[in-house]
């Protein structure tokens, strides 16, 4: 997989960010139930091309980020190590001379597919969420079974800050995933091992 050039015409990437969070236990103490919890953030702060107007056509955003997607591939894949990514979720903040629109075009199917491409499989769509808001500001990144939705023992969230993003001409683009589902996890329903079929339902 081949990263982004992180200048051109029309996108600009400051800065990338990697946070990996370990779980061993569950908020009361209990151990984990097979493997610990893995969940990782990449994200990249990216000058907004829209900031201070306002535009119908938001092509260009759209259209680059087919390649800002598999750049955030390759940064997941290295990140998990030998880890299979089961969960996943994106968003986006929007610095405050944008709009929350300008932030979506940076998370459509062109974004996701080479994502999906990179882990396998990848049936299920992407939930996703955003804001806009300025440095500092806190988001929680919804995470969902890569295969199948409604598998209710992968509904989570990552809460993730950035410092010093984003400036008010900014967007900061986020992906987000998980290696398993939540510890100790009981309230039945689907589980992963019943998923199967191409559109990733039983």
């Amino acid at each position: 997989m081949t990263d982004i050039q992180e200048s051109g015409p029309e996108l600009t990437i400051r800065k990338w960010h990697t946070i990996i969070e370990e779980v061993h236990t569950t908020e009361i103490g209990r151990l984990a139930d097979d493997t610990p919890l893995v969940k990782l953030v990449i994200a990249a702060t990216i000058l907004n091309p829209y900031a201070g107007q306002f535009g119908t056509d938001l092509s260009a955003a759209v259209g680059a980020s087919h390649a800002l997607g598999q750049a955030f591939a390759s940064r997941l894949i290295e990140a998990a190590g030998k880890r299979g990514i089961m969960s996943y979720g994106k968003a986006c903040i929007v610095g405050e001379r944008g709009e929350y629109e300008h932030g979506n075009a940076f998370l459509t199917t062109a974004f996701a597919d080479p994502i999906r491409a990179a882990i396998g499989g990848g049936k299920a769509w992407i939930p996703s969420t955003g804001k806009r808001g300025g440095l500092g500001t806190i988001i929680d990144v919804p995470l969902a079974n890569k295969d199948a939705l409604y598998v209710r023992a992968f509904y989570d969230t990552v809460t993730a800050s950035f410092g010093d993003a984003p400036n008010s001409d900014e967007i900061v683009v986020i992906l987000a995933a998980a290696t398993r589902g939540r510890l100790k996890a009981r309230l039945g329903g689907l589980q992963h091992g019943d998923i199967k079929g191409e559109d990733g339902l039983v």
